[in-house]
């Protein structure tokens, strides 16, 4: 999710006209991160321990 996110944000940002792909990519980013960090805590989210 993340990689995707940087992705995105890339696309969007090199192609002026598509600033949909910067706000899409911009969200995937920060979900990715949040998941992340809570899931390195140990934190359960959604009733897993792990996303893959």
């Amino acid at each position: 999710m993340i990689v995707l996110g940087i992705i995105l944000l890339l696309i969007g940002l090199l192609v002026k006209s598509l600033s949909i792909l910067v706000t899409i990519g911009a969200i995937l980013l920060v979900v990715g991160l949040v998941l992340y960090v809570l899931g390195a805590t140990g934190r359960a989210i959604g009733g897993r321990k792990h996303w893959y």
